[in-house]
């Protein structure tokens, strides 16, 4: 698993990009802060392709499930790994998820 970082690609089931926002800018990797405990949690999605008459777009990430490191962390907050998932706010309501694309670094990596 890879560390995720304020510029890799989170995105929802249908494609729509979750914008990323580091709570700390301390630790980096090659100088881009890494995300770490609720930062992928409450942000905007942007270009979500799924709308309709009765249906609604992913526009907000939910609580994390899965992507906390058991063992890393950073002033207190557990860093965000690459096997991230967590719910939005699109529907089905409960079952579209958000997950990490490509972490967009090779350079550092860690066990849960």
């Amino acid at each position: 698993m890879r560390w995720i970082h304020r510029d890799s690609l989170i995105t929802c089931d249908h494609d729509g990009r979750v914008s990323n926002r580091p709570s700390q800018r301390w630790v980096t990797v090659r100088g881009v802060p890494v995300l770490v405990e609720a930062d992928p949690e409450g942000r905007d999605i942007t270009a979500c392709p799924n709308y309709g008459p009765t249906i609604k777009p992913c526009a907000k990430t939910l609580t994390v499930t899965v992507g906390y490191s058991a063992w890393l962390r950073v002033d207190g907050h557990r860093v965000v790994l690459s096997h991230l998932d967590g719910l939005t706010d699109g529907t089905p309501p409960g079952l579209v998820h958000h997950t990490v694309r490509d972490p967009r670094q090779t350079f550092l990596g860690a066990d849960a």
